[in-house]
């Protein structure tokens, strides 16, 4: 859903920045080496939306918190940004391993934001039928099973992703 919030805001004009949230730690600990924050700030501070997906998926590197919070305070009531994640704000402390940056995040983020709760089936499985029960001992397995060794293709989930829309 962000992505295509995205993909009409782009058709409209406006100037539109997709990073998942380990895209966004990795670019500021990769220029922090280098010593060009500055211009990769800039970056982030420009777009009129900034999208940043997949919070939560797992646990940040440390200094993450300083560098969202920073991203989120500079564009607090001039630009916008969509975050997307999986998990409960309350679990935010301890994704980014900083309670004290996670609160400030939220307080600033969600001053102004709409929270859409997603719930139901997972929108990437839609095509998917619903997993046969496994064959008893004295059935065959059809010719055309799967042989995949990863276990979750099969596998039904659901998605409960709220997707916070500030601006």
């Amino acid at each position: 859903m962000a992505q295509a919030i995205g993909y009409l805001a782009i058709k409209q004009g406006f100037v539109v920045l997709y990073r998942s949230i380990f895209d966004v730690v990795r670019d500021f600990l990769h220029d922090e080496v280098l010593d060009g924050q500055d211009k990769l700030l800039a970056k982030y501070l420009k777009s009129d939306l900034l999208i940043v997906d997949d919070m939560g998926m797992k646990q940040v590197p440390r200094r993450s918190g300083e560098v969202l919070f920073e991203i989120i305070m500079r564009r607090y009531e001039t630009r916008s940004t969509i975050m997307t994640s999986n998990r409960p704000l309350e679990d935010w402390g301890k994704m980014i391993g900083d309670v004290p940056s996670a609160t400030a995040i939220l307080d600033r983020f969600l001053h102004h934001a709409t929270i859409l709760q997603i719930t139901g089936k997972s929108y990437r499985l839609r095509n998917q039928s619903s997993p046969s029960p496994e064959p008893t001992d004295t059935e065959s397995k059809p010719t055309n099973a799967p042989t995949s060794s990863n276990p979750r293709k099969n596998q039904k989930t659901t998605s409960d992703e709220p997707i916070g829309v500030a601006g």
